[in-house]
């Protein structure tokens, strides 16, 4: 195990830079995740601690050690990848032991560190297999016993999971992180799927057009995001955001939106009058009888749940309930709103008021 360090890191291709002085720290045993939008500069990131890039300014650390001149093949380093990168003319053993084979390390030693690599993973029935005679999740496994038989300081995973089906991915996240659990390595994993970093991570790092926007535990992130962004990007179904203004009726703060609806705001330390963004999750709005009425548009059941996508007024709105309901699109729903899980933005910054 290590902890790796990023300061500063700048990266340009050219006159065009696409990294902006981003710094992460990665403690020793630590499982972080680079999450962003496509383009957003993670998987650039990852290939530079990796030394798949060169760096344009700043210092990458790994043990303590700065490996920006340090060959990839001498930084103590595995990384699986997204396409698995498997030879396809040699079986699920030599594919696991190729990287000691080329260091020269002894027969029995490569067959030793195989077999319980192939122990941890449930590949031991397969090890005479080739690629090609295998499943995506299979062949995922065998990506990570290359890794987990060099026993690297660290694991870099570039969007392992991309080419699985849903239910393979599920299952794969599973794995992953038990064996994050059970080798205790330190472990930098790279994906655009928020879901996949809110249940496997120690700590995400958010990304945004080469910047770091937030860093922090999931659940940090979920309940207490900085910006519009951070919020519309962590939880699944995003977030809604309305925009209008924080005003008072009755002696109470109340939200007037754009459009004329008016929300519940109870406890909202804003100016009055100042441009807002309201931001609510739709898992914090629920189904009752006192509830602003909403037109349903569609509704979408799920079986343990219901989304229901709803006009309050002229502005859309996006709720996630566990009832089954028989209202029909282009009737009437009553939704209420939790006042205490309410979020208020800056409108013009995007910052969390």
């Amino acid at each position: 195990m290590a902890q790796v360090a990023v300061r500063n890191i700048i990266k340009r291709y050219g006159s065009v830079q696409v990294i902006h002085g981003v710094n992460v720290d990665v403690a020793e045993g630590e499982f972080v995740i680079l999450v962003g939008p496509s383009g957003c500069g993670k998987s650039t990131l990852l290939r530079m601690i990796a030394g798949l890039e060169t760096i344009s300014a700043g210092e990458i650390s790994i043990g303590g050690r700065v490996v920006n001149d340090v060959l990839p093949k001498d930084r103590d380093i595995a990384m699986v990848f997204q396409n698995y990168a498997l030879y396809p003319h040699k079986n699920v053993a030599d594919n696991m032991g190729f990287s000691l084979k080329i260091k020269g390390r002894p027969k029995t030693e490569i067959n030793a560190k195989v077999k319980k690599a192939a122990e941890i993973l449930d590949l031991g029935k397969l090890l005479d297999r080739f690629p090609k005679q295998l499943s995506g999740g299979q062949r995922q496994r065998v990506a990570m016993g290359r890794a987990i038989v060099r026993n690297p300081q660290v694991f870099l995973l570039d969007e392992p999971l991309s080419n699985l089906d849903a239910k393979l991915r599920v299952a794969m996240r599973l794995e992953i992180k038990e064996l994050h659990q059970r080798l205790g390595t330190t472990i930098v994993y790279v994906t655009h799927d928020q879901v996949e970093a809110m249940t496997m991570a120690d700590k995400i790092v958010v990304m945004r057009d080469g910047k770091v926007e937030q860093v922090g535990p999931p659940l940090d992130l979920y309940d207490n995001p900085v910006n519009v962004f951070v919020a519309g990007f962590i939880g699944s179904p995003s977030m809604n955001f309305i925009n209008g203004r924080i005003d008072s009726k009755d002696g109470e703060q109340i939200f007037v939106s754009d459009a004329g609806s008016v929300l519940p705001a109870r406890g909202v330390k804003v100016e009055g009058g100042q441009p807002v963004v309201y931001g609510i999750r739709p898992e914090h709005i629920d189904v009752a009888p006192d509830g602003l009425p909403a037109i349903v548009s569609v509704l979408e059941p799920t079986g343990s749940e219901t989304q229901i996508f709803a006009k309050l007024g002229e502005d859309a709105i996006d709720a996630i309930v566990r009832d089954r309901l028989t209202v029909r699109p282009g009737e009437e729903v009553r939704l209420r709103i939790d006042s205490r899980r309410v979020h208020i933005f800056d409108r013009q910054s995007g910052a969390r008021l």
